[in-house]
């Protein structure tokens, strides 16, 4: 038995293609949802996040108020640009593409966003309302993951799931969010810390591994069966790519996906869901 493959990139663009829907509905009554997206600086990785929530904003047909800032800008002038577009009504939703430059304290910028145009989640007003089960801006890549399960008609109710890693960005909220009541499972949360890990594994009907490290789990980690989610992103050496590197996730891909019955893949996977998911709240924004 050989997994199915969770595409995720399709289930994206379905997603896409229902706010795009809506966004037209919205022009309608004169709104324009609008996204602004600031980077400081040229981390290579964050540029090319920032070009992908671009195009997918043209693609959706919201107006992209994206602004890139050089590396030398100061803290202050920062907080003076989030202020401006909190204040601007014609922006409902404001991002800061992390990492930021070291000079730049990133918590100081995260309060500074209005949790109205809070359209990542994570203000700690979103994160207390997602804790205690009050309407909130979700995180984009913890929600993307409960929209796949859905779309592919996987049961959660009374389900075992096990998360592995413990971030602010994925592992903590996919926890919250896999034991709320609409999706029903029985959570059980890994990290470092952690000993005996895969006898903990071993009794999952679900896991969505988010260590940040290759390999984390293997196929000796997984009962026959289990739903895999990897959220990982690595970046290995490969001599046959023009890039000189591949993209792999945080779990034994090619070993899991013949013990689960469903996995995702890297790339292709979680990561196209982030960007539509940040779609939906932009649009739920502009909503309001």
């Amino acid at each position: 038995m050989s997994a199915t493959i969770i595409d995720g990139k399709q289930i994206a663009a379905d997603v896409r293609a229902e706010v795009a829907d809506k966004v037209k509905q919205l022009n309608e009554k004169g709104i324009q949802p609008c996204l602004a997206v600031i980077l400081v600086g040229e981390n290579p990785a964050s540029v090319s996040y920032v070009t992908g929530k671009q195009k997918a904003l043209a693609e959706v047909g919201m107006v992209d108020k994206s602004v890139h800032l050089p590396e030398s800008t100061t803290e202050e002038e920062l907080l003076k640009l989030i202020d401006e577009l909190n204040k601007d009504s014609s922006v409902h939703g404001i991002l800061v593409q992390l990492p930021l430059p070291k000079h730049i304290n990133e918590e100081k910028v995260l309060l500074a966003i209005s949790p109205d145009k809070d359209v990542d989640g994570f203000h700690p007003v979103n994160v207390g309302n997602l804790v205690i089960g009050k309407k909130a801006y979700l995180p984009c890549t913890p929600h993307g993951i409960i929209v796949l399960l859905n779309k592919m008609g996987i049961e959660t109710s009374g389900k075992h799931a096990v998360v592995i890693g413990r971030s602010n960005i994925v592992g903590k909220p996919v926890s919250l969010l896999l034991a709320r009541k609409e999706t029903n499972c029985t959570v059980t949360m890994c990290h470092t810390g952690t000993k005996n890990m895969a006898e903990i594994t071993k009794q999952a009907d679900i896991i969505v591994v988010a260590s940040g490290h290759p390999h984390t789990l293997t196929a000796d980690m997984v009962k026959e069966g289990a739903v895999v989610i990897d959220v990982g992103v690595n970046r290995i050496p490969d001599a046959s790519k023009k890039s000189g590197f591949r993209l792999i996730g945080d779990c034994d891909f090619d070993e899991v996906k013949e013990k689960a019955s469903f996995i995702t893949p890297v790339p292709g996977g979680v990561g196209p869901m982030t960007i539509a998911m940040l779609m939906f709240n932009t649009l739920e924004a502009a909503s309001k």
